[in-house]
């Protein structure tokens, strides 16, 4: 006799106590193999795809495309019975904390619907076509949807120009335009009066949310100050455009900064710490996971790359590029959003020279690098036009005083006018 076993929305990860479902992967009457993935849901950290333990015949889910579930809440049932016929059936066992249950989580490979009598037959899957208007839309996005609801827009009634019928942001800002285009009235209507409005109102959560709580925090929480300096790079540049002029793997910009953090990390330690406040202790660090910003259409995300300290130009640039294309797909795991001790915040790339950025909680520091432009700078006693950056750090006023936060960014500038000052202190 079949046994029907709840499967609830596991912990996703450090602290993340709910989830978004953005689209189911089975549907009731679908036979679910041990760890296939069954819905796609979006943290505050990242879009995950949930495998579940379970294997069976899907009988109920909880929760549309969009709602939001607590964790520890249900997420389907599923009716397990012995494998009569060969299919895979049972639990894994397998505690789901994180990212899944397995290494490699088994793809639905057949479907059977339950027929009327409760039988179930087993047909073949084809490739997935686009949902019809009855069945779940296809939307990946959360930032889609957004869009969709805000505009008043049925995501039902429109046709995806992606891969299989998905519904793209440019469908629906397509959609938005057509429908805000003016209708024929007839010149005895008058028009109606404008709608009062108090704006529009956008709930914080996911990401955004995410972002407002760990800000919020570390403004109570950290007496932070900042510290800048102008920096003349100009031979910072000339030096990567000599790394880079052979054959090999081309070295960015954000590496060799960050490659510069981690020498000053090494001669100012106490950056690299985090203040225990129950403790009233400053813990120190022995290891450095380096966070670095990265803008996305999901919002601001501060991907870790471990064990910075331990690797090279080309090593830390090759991890920021993996890192950052995944932060632009949306599929970063919450491993890799998690656990940083310093942050490397290039906001140069927005145009500006300088800001006074927000301690990423709980680290001590946060060093920022605004934009390089040609400038009058005196080199060598004669005025020259020289490429000029702004450097900022910004420090919990606690691990540190303002000689240890000066000591560790003027070194940093030295590095970036004299590359060869790093190479002195390997």
């Amino acid at each position: 006799m079949a046994q029907v076993l709840e499967f609830k929305l596991p912990d996703l990860g450090e602290g993340l106590t709910e989830a978004e479902i953005v689209r189911w992967l089975v549907q009731v009457g679908d036979v679910v193999a041990v760890d296939q993935p069954v819905v796609e849901v979006e943290t505050a950290k990242a879009m995950v795809e949930v495998p579940c333990p379970y294997g069976g015949v899907v009988t109920a889910r909880f929760g549309e495309e969009g709602t939001e579930l607590p964790v520890g809440a249900p997420l389907l049932t599923v009716a397990v019975g012995p494998p009569a016929d060969g299919g895979n059936t049972g639990g894994s066992g397998n505690v789901l904390v994180g990212y899944g249950t397995s290494e490699a989580p088994a793809r639905r490979r057949r479907v059977r619907s339950v027929a009327a009598d409760g039988t179930a037959r087993s047909t073949a899957s084809a490739p997935p076509a686009p949902a019809p208007v009855a069945g779940p839309v296809p939307v990946i996005s959360p930032l889609v949807r957004r869009l969709a609801r805000e505009g008043g827009l049925d995501l039902r009634q429109l046709s995806g120009s992606g891969p299989d019928g998905l519904i793209l942001r440019a469908d629906v800002e397509n959609a938005l335009r057509g429908k805000a285009a003016p209708a024929p009235v007839a010149q005895e209507t008058p028009a109606p009066a404008p709608a009062v409005r108090d704006g529009v109102r956008i709930p914080l959560k996911g990401v955004r949310g995410a972002v407002a709580d760990k800000l919020s925090r570390s403004r109570r929480e950290i007496p932070d100050a900042t510290c800048w300096v102008a920096a003349d790079a100009t031979e910072l540049l000339r030096a990567r455009a000599a790394m880079n002029a052979g054959t090999g793997p081309k070295i960015s910009l954000l590496a060799l900064l960050a490659r510069i953090c981690t020498a000053a990390l090494a001669r100012y330690p106490e950056l690299n710490s985090y203040v225990d406040t129950e403790a009233r202790e400053v813990v120190r660090l022995d290891h450095l996971h380096l966070g670095f910003a990265a803008q996305t259409e999901r919002g601001l995300v501060v991907p870790v790359v471990r064990d910075a300290h331990g690797r090279d130009a080309e090593s830390l640039g090759a991890e920021f590029a993996r890192l950052t294309d995944a932060a632009r797909s949306g599929t970063l795991t919450p491993g890799e959003l998690t656990g940083g001790t310093f942050t490397l915040n290039n906001y140069g790339v927005f145009g500006v020279d300088g800001s006074t950025p927000i301690i990423n909680h709980p680290e001590a520091a946060m060093l920022g690098v605004g934009r390089i432009v040609p400038k009058p700078w005196v080199h060598e006693g004669e005025l020259a036009v020289r490429q000029v950056v702004q450097l900022s750090l910004t420090f919990d006023h606690r691990v540190c005083d303002g000689g240890t936060a000066g000591g560790f960014l003027r070194y940093v500038a030295d590095c970036v006018e004299q590359p060869a000052v790093l190479l002195r202190t390997l």
